[in-house]
Protein backbone atom coordinates (compact mmCIF):
# COMPACT_ATOMS: atom_id res chain seq x y z
CA UNK A 1 0.00 0.00 0.00
CA UNK A 2 1.28 3.48 -0.81
CA UNK A 3 0.82 6.49 1.44
CA UNK A 4 -2.01 8.91 0.68
CA UNK A 5 -0.93 11.78 -1.54
CA UNK A 6 -1.92 15.38 -0.92
CA UNK A 7 -2.12 15.72 -4.72
CA UNK A 8 -1.26 13.49 -7.70
CA UNK A 9 2.39 14.52 -7.97
CA UNK A 10 5.37 12.56 -6.70
CA UNK A 11 8.95 13.37 -5.97
CA UNK A 12 11.73 10.85 -6.39
CA UNK A 13 15.12 10.13 -4.92
CA UNK A 14 17.67 8.11 -6.87
CA UNK A 15 20.11 6.05 -4.81
CA UNK A 16 23.16 4.47 -6.42
CA UNK A 17 26.24 2.77 -5.08
CA UNK A 18 28.99 0.44 -6.21
CA UNK A 19 28.86 -1.25 -2.78
CA UNK A 20 25.77 -3.22 -1.84
CA UNK A 21 26.83 -2.90 1.80
CA UNK A 22 26.00 0.84 1.78
CA UNK A 23 22.66 0.60 -0.05
CA UNK A 24 20.69 -0.58 3.01
CA UNK A 25 21.86 2.49 4.95
CA UNK A 26 20.84 4.79 2.07
CA UNK A 27 17.43 3.07 1.75
CA UNK A 28 16.69 3.62 5.43
CA UNK A 29 17.89 7.24 5.37
CA UNK A 30 15.49 7.93 2.48
CA UNK A 31 12.70 6.08 4.35
CA UNK A 32 13.31 8.27 7.41
CA UNK A 33 12.55 11.25 5.13
CA UNK A 34 9.24 9.69 4.02
CA UNK A 35 10.34 7.97 0.80
CA UNK A 36 9.41 4.39 -0.04
CA UNK A 37 10.75 1.82 -2.51
CA UNK A 38 9.78 2.12 -6.19
CA UNK A 39 12.28 -0.04 -8.15
CA UNK A 40 15.79 -1.54 -8.33
CA UNK A 41 18.25 -2.47 -11.06
CA UNK A 42 21.91 -3.44 -11.10
CA UNK A 43 24.23 -2.73 -13.99
CA UNK A 44 26.65 -0.34 -15.58
CA UNK A 45 25.81 3.35 -15.39
CA UNK A 46 27.49 5.99 -17.50
CA UNK A 47 29.37 7.76 -14.74
CA UNK A 48 29.49 5.28 -11.92
CA UNK A 49 30.49 2.01 -13.53
CA UNK A 50 28.81 -1.06 -12.02
CA UNK A 51 26.20 0.08 -9.53
CA UNK A 52 22.97 -0.87 -7.80
CA UNK A 53 20.39 1.82 -8.56
CA UNK A 54 17.22 2.23 -6.47
CA UNK A 55 14.41 4.73 -6.99
CA UNK A 56 12.50 5.88 -3.90
CA UNK A 57 9.36 8.03 -4.12
CA UNK A 58 6.87 9.93 -2.03
CA UNK A 59 3.80 12.06 -2.70
CA UNK A 60 4.53 15.79 -2.94
CA UNK A 61 3.58 17.36 0.37
CA UNK A 62 3.59 14.08 2.28
CA UNK A 63 4.48 14.55 5.92
CA UNK A 64 4.82 10.85 6.72
CA UNK A 65 8.18 9.93 8.15
CA UNK A 66 9.82 6.72 9.31
CA UNK A 67 6.91 4.49 8.20
CA UNK A 68 9.07 2.03 6.27
CA UNK A 69 12.23 0.14 7.09
CA UNK A 70 14.39 -1.68 4.55
CA UNK A 71 16.69 -4.64 4.51
CA UNK A 72 18.96 -5.52 1.61
CA UNK A 73 20.12 -9.08 1.09
CA UNK A 74 23.05 -9.77 -1.24
CA UNK A 75 24.75 -13.10 -1.74
CA UNK A 76 26.17 -15.40 -4.36
CA UNK A 77 24.95 -18.60 -2.62
CA UNK A 78 21.42 -19.88 -3.14
CA UNK A 79 21.28 -21.66 0.22
CA UNK A 80 22.38 -18.52 2.07
CA UNK A 81 19.80 -16.30 0.33
CA UNK A 82 16.91 -18.69 1.03
CA UNK A 83 17.78 -18.78 4.75
CA UNK A 84 18.30 -14.98 5.06
CA UNK A 85 15.10 -14.24 3.13
CA UNK A 86 13.02 -16.42 5.44
CA UNK A 87 14.66 -15.01 8.58
CA UNK A 88 13.79 -11.47 7.45
CA UNK A 89 10.21 -12.52 6.60
CA UNK A 90 9.85 -13.98 10.09
CA UNK A 91 10.53 -10.48 11.49
CA UNK A 92 7.91 -8.77 9.28
CA UNK A 93 9.78 -7.91 6.08
CA UNK A 94 8.21 -8.42 2.64
CA UNK A 95 9.84 -8.87 -0.75
CA UNK A 96 9.89 -5.69 -2.88
CA UNK A 97 12.43 -6.26 -5.67
CA UNK A 98 15.54 -8.04 -6.91
CA UNK A 99 18.38 -7.67 -9.36
CA UNK A 100 21.70 -9.22 -10.28
CA UNK A 101 24.67 -7.04 -9.40
CA UNK A 102 28.33 -7.48 -10.32
CA UNK A 103 29.91 -6.00 -7.20
CA UNK A 104 33.52 -4.99 -6.86
CA UNK A 105 34.11 -7.31 -3.90
CA UNK A 106 31.46 -10.05 -3.99
CA UNK A 107 31.40 -10.95 -7.68
CA UNK A 108 27.97 -11.53 -9.19
CA UNK A 109 25.32 -11.41 -6.51
CA UNK A 110 21.57 -11.60 -6.31
CA UNK A 111 20.34 -8.51 -4.45
CA UNK A 112 16.90 -8.55 -2.82
CA UNK A 113 15.20 -5.53 -1.26
CA UNK A 114 12.75 -6.16 1.59
CA UNK A 115 10.39 -3.68 3.25
CA UNK A 116 8.66 -3.52 6.63
CA UNK A 117 5.68 -1.19 7.07
CA UNK A 118 5.40 0.00 10.68
CA UNK A 119 1.76 1.10 10.22
CA UNK A 120 0.23 -2.24 9.34
CA UNK A 121 0.37 -5.75 10.66
CA UNK A 122 2.60 -7.78 8.37
CA UNK A 123 1.38 -10.83 6.49
CA UNK A 124 3.27 -13.98 7.47
CA UNK A 125 5.12 -15.25 4.38
CA UNK A 126 7.05 -18.38 3.57
CA UNK A 127 9.59 -17.79 0.78
CA UNK A 128 11.17 -20.14 -1.72
CA UNK A 129 14.14 -19.32 -3.94
CA UNK A 130 14.62 -21.41 -7.09
CA UNK A 131 17.77 -21.16 -9.22
CA UNK A 132 18.71 -23.26 -12.24
CA UNK A 133 20.55 -23.05 -15.54
CA UNK A 134 17.87 -25.10 -17.36
CA UNK A 135 14.52 -23.54 -18.17
CA UNK A 136 12.92 -27.01 -18.35
CA UNK A 137 14.04 -27.65 -14.77
CA UNK A 138 12.65 -24.26 -13.69
CA UNK A 139 9.31 -25.05 -15.36
CA UNK A 140 9.06 -28.29 -13.37
CA UNK A 141 10.07 -26.59 -10.09
CA UNK A 142 7.65 -23.69 -10.64
CA UNK A 143 4.77 -26.10 -11.32
CA UNK A 144 5.60 -28.03 -8.14
CA UNK A 145 5.83 -24.83 -6.07
CA UNK A 146 2.55 -23.52 -7.53
CA UNK A 147 0.88 -26.77 -6.49
CA UNK A 148 2.04 -26.03 -2.94
CA UNK A 149 0.45 -22.56 -3.00
CA UNK A 150 3.54 -20.48 -3.87
CA UNK A 151 3.21 -17.45 -6.13
CA UNK A 152 5.99 -15.79 -8.12
CA UNK A 153 7.09 -12.36 -6.87
CA UNK A 154 10.48 -11.93 -8.56
CA UNK A 155 12.60 -13.11 -11.47
CA UNK A 156 16.10 -12.43 -12.74
CA UNK A 157 18.00 -14.06 -15.59
CA UNK A 158 21.71 -13.45 -15.62
CA UNK A 159 25.14 -14.85 -14.98
CA UNK A 160 25.62 -15.40 -11.26
CA UNK A 161 28.13 -17.05 -9.04
CA UNK A 162 25.33 -19.53 -8.21
CA UNK A 163 26.26 -21.52 -11.30
CA UNK A 164 26.69 -19.52 -14.51
CA UNK A 165 23.75 -18.13 -16.46
CA UNK A 166 20.75 -18.86 -14.28
CA UNK A 167 17.06 -18.24 -13.92
CA UNK A 168 16.54 -17.11 -10.31
CA UNK A 169 12.97 -16.89 -9.01
CA UNK A 170 11.56 -15.83 -5.68
CA UNK A 171 8.17 -17.24 -4.69
CA UNK A 172 6.09 -16.86 -1.58
CA UNK A 173 2.96 -18.15 0.08
CA UNK A 174 1.13 -17.10 3.18
CA UNK A 175 1.44 -19.25 6.25
CA UNK A 176 -2.29 -19.99 5.74
CA UNK A 177 -1.42 -21.55 2.36
CA UNK A 178 1.37 -23.52 4.04
CA UNK A 179 -1.07 -24.93 6.61
CA UNK A 180 -3.53 -25.77 3.82
CA UNK A 181 -0.82 -27.61 1.82
CA UNK A 182 0.20 -29.56 4.94
CA UNK A 183 -3.41 -30.60 5.58
CA UNK A 184 -3.78 -31.85 1.97
CA UNK A 185 -0.69 -34.10 2.29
Amino acid sequence: MTPAATDDRYEYKLLSTAKTSTMQKELNEAADAGYYFQGVMGGETGAGGKEVVVIMGRPVGSEERERYEYRLLATNKTSTMQKELQQAANTGYEYKGQTIFDSAFGGKEVVIILERDHERRPEKWEYKLLATTKTSTMQKELAEAAGQGFQLVGLTVAGTSFGGNEVVTILRRTTREHAKAQAEN
